[in-house]
């Protein structure tokens, strides 16, 4: 076995972690705000105290969009969503206004929803106490009137739907510059207009940090916002399947009120409680215990190798003999290598959306996406590895009669193994931190923590999946330089 062969064995350590959906759980989604958070994990706890049941939970899995192809495809069963939700953004028929006009536009999808949980949690504009003072602020009309520009900070779903930005706008006929409005996530916008870097910020009516913010939520007097009720969405196939689970999951309906799901929402994003403890308070249930930090983060750890060591394995299986094709033949080589490059112009969150109607949502979508990021490093270092030998390497191994497969193994991979080494590595340092990008399609890893963290605006727990992100990331540079005086010839090392 040859210096350069040895080490695809340690690939398995990084193989160890990977995990397998169980195909007979009931699978529950929920998007990427405390609110839907909350909501999940209620669903999820009323579903476990069926005998027999496993839920598997994907929550924070991102936009309306990935939740409803998710339902669509399969990968999950349920998830909480809100009627004008349905009827402007997926359904595209802002008309629709009651829930049983709702559900008989979403059967032909093989969607259903449940009753109202009990509350409606419509988009509204605020903004500071202060300002609204200063300017005489009741109303949206009021705004028409300001002598001053307004900054204003909304979100990616609010600016791109149709019963967001671009129809209030045409509603009020408010006349924003470009530059006065930004588009970030929704939970940071209320630092945004904390700092004073904004004048205005849209909330969800159930938002806790409109009074912890002192926040003053203008009336909506024209009459623009829909009704948005909270419902649970299934697929016709799970209810159909499973009527009592279901059955279940309608004894929340009306037990929420809009003053109840503010007070969980506070729980979760001002006193820092988990959404399981949450949800269990809730219940009326015994609190569920969470698990520490350390189990947090370990279990995370474990998801997080296993999608970066599957990526990595891939990389090199699949790159390096991708790279030795397109150093060989020259015409073939330019088209693997632009094939190769097309993935990285794609944007991660991008391709996870293209490759869901695919893969579904989980581990296989992520595993694609990372398999295709990691492939254009090792091919290129590999291509140009080759190319940079001497070819009197190559002529004289000839004339000592070894032949072609000799010649790569024991000359030619060798004497580029210095650059292939380098793409692995960079591959995988790469693959570290877009795995943080897994977790909006519940494929977990640190990237969890991370989204949680987001939604509740709570550094530490940020922190809890970008700092072993980055050990892990550091951990990898120095196990490659370790790497190589196993790999690379003696000549052909680095210096020091």
């Amino acid at each position: 076995m040859t210096p350069f062969i040895r080490p695809l064995g340690f690939l398995g350590i990084f193989l160890l972690p990977l995990t397998v959906l169980g195909s007979d759980q009931v699978v529950v989604g929920s998007k990427i705000f405390t609110e839907s958070y909350i909501l999940g994990e209620i669903a999820a706890q009323v579903l476990e105290e069926n005998p027999g049941v496993t839920v598997d939970r994907k929550l924070g899995l991102g936009s309306t969009g990935i939740l409803v192809e998710s339902l669509k495809s399969g990968a999950i069963d349920l998830y909480p969503d809100y009627s004008g939700t349905l009827a402007e953004a997926i359904l595209k028929k802002p008309k629709l206004k009651t829930l049983a006009q709702i559900k008989r536009a979403l059967k032909p999808l093989g969607l259903t929803i449940s009753g109202s949980l009990g509350f409606n949690d419509t988009y509204a504009l605020a903004v500071k106490e202060s300002f609204a003072e200063q300017y005489h602020l009741k109303t949206m009309s009021d705004l028409r009137s300001l002598p001053v520009p307004v900054r204003a900070a909304f979100s990616y779903e609010f600016m791109d739907r149709a019963d967001g930005y671009q129809g209030m706008v045409k509603r009020y006929h408010f006349q924003f510059a470009p530059g006065q409005v930004s588009r970030m996530e929704h939970s940071l916008v209320y630092g945004a207009i904390d700092q004073n870097k904004v004048d205005m910020i849209e909330v969800y009516s159930t938002d806790a940090n409109i009074q912890k913010f002192k926040l003053r939520v203008l009336e909506d007097d024209r009459g623009y916002f829909p009704a948005y009720q909270a419902v649970w969405v299934a697929r016709l196939s799970f209810v159909k399947a499973h009527p009592d689970l279901w059955a279940d999951l309608r004894k929340v309906e009306n037990s929420i009120s809009a003053d109840k799901m503010v007070e969980l929402n506070s729980r979760a994003d001002l006193d820092k409680i988990s959404y399981s403890q949450i949800a269990s308070g809730f219940l009326g249930r015994e609190t569920t215990a969470s698990p520490g930090d350390a189990g947090q983060i370990w279990e995370r750890t474990k998801e997080h190798l296993g999608l970066v060591g599957f990526s990595l394995l891939f990389s090199v299986l699949v790159g390096i003999p991708l790279g030795v094709l397109a150093a060989r033949h020259r015409r073939m080589g330019q088209g693997i290598l632009i094939f190769s490059a097309l993935f990285q112009t794609i944007p991660t969150l991008a391709l996870l959306c293209f490759l869901i109607p695919v893969f579904g949502i989980g581990l296989k979508p992520a595993l694609a996406a990372l398999c295709l990021y990691s492939l254009l490093p090792v091919v290129l270092n590999t291509y140009t590895g080759i190319g940079s030998i001497d070819p009197k390497h190559l002529e004289n191994a000839k004339a000592f009669g070894l032949s072609p497969w000799q010649i790569l193994c024991q000359i030619t991979l060798p004497l580029a193994s210095p650059m292939i080494l380098a793409g692995v590595k960079t591959a995988t340092i790469v693959s570290i931190g877009t795995a943080t990008l897994a977790a909006l399609v519940g494929a977990g890893g640190y990237g969890a923590l991370i989204i949680s963290g987001l939604s509740l605006n709570h550094i530490p727990t940020i922190l809890m999946g970008a700092i072993p992100a980055a050990v892990m990331a550091l951990l990898a540079h120095f196990l490659f330089d370790l790497l190589e005086f196993w790999i690379v010839p003696k000549g052909l090392r680095k210096p020091g």
